[in-house]
């Protein structure tokens, strides 16, 4: 499957990789590719240039936002919360009759520092409001209540014997994504309905947070245990 990651970031790259290890066609899509490969400094948290990274994985297809909706038969949105409205805008989505994108952003906002809080919540999410702005999409959210080394790789943490939730509206889109997540590992793949559910597997973050502070380790997970 042609696969189109939005982002390229610590998230979008592990996605990226995650995908293209398991041999599909994938293209990582960025605002401007001159810029960002021109940039060879790690960035404020350490992570490191893009242009070696990409050194490393160059198997994986690098085009703006809208090469990478192009390209895609599938999208993933690993941008940040605030952009991702006009991330998806570039890629060209709301053009895309019944194209699926799985959400896995959070509406963070560090305005007030760390921890931060949400700039959308409660009777509302992050998800929900791309939805509306994209009503063709099949949007499932997924992979955003966790740290990027376990998203493509469950095995990492207790032997994969954790949980990934998803939900969206579209049941054929998130049985999809479900097919996906297994070919990663996932076997507890737990739909929470349709997309409301976002409102509180965005509202997680504000908890995972804290368990990674108290843990002293981004490596942390939930069981359902039912």
């Amino acid at each position: 499957m042609r696969i189109g990651i939005l982002g390229t970031g610590v998230v979008g790259r592990t996605i990226a990789d995650g995908f293209a290890r398991t041999g599909h066609d994938v293209m990582i899509g960025t605002r401007d590719v001159e810029a960002l490969m021109a940039r060879p400094e790690p960035d404020e948290r350490g992570t490191s240039s893009f242009a070696s990274w990409h050194a490393e994985h160059a198997a994986i297809d690098v085009g703006t936002f809208a090469n990478t909706g192009e390209h895609a038969e599938l999208l993933v949105n690993s941008t940040l919360g605030v952009a991702s409205v006009d991330a998806l805008a570039a890629a060209g989505s709301a053009d895309a009759d019944g194209r699926i994108v799985i959400d896995t952003s959070n509406p963070l906002d560090f305005s007030a520092g760390f921890p931060p809080s949400l700039f959308v919540g409660n009777t509302d999410s992050l998800a929900e409001q791309l939805q509306r702005a994209f009503p063709n999409a099949r949007l499932v959210k997924a992979w955003n209540t966790m740290t990027a080394a376990l998203m493509t790789d469950p095995s990492a943490l207790a032997d994969g014997d954790h949980t990934i939730p998803i939900c969206g509206n579209n049941e054929d889109a998130k049985a999809r994504v479900t097919e996906l997540l297994r070919g990663f590992g996932w076997e507890d793949v737990l739909d929470i309905g349709d997309l409301t559910g976002a409102r509180a597997m965005e509202a997680y973050v504000t908890l995972w947070v804290r368990l990674y502070s108290a843990a002293g380790s981004p490596m942390v997970n939930t069981k359902v245990v039912r």
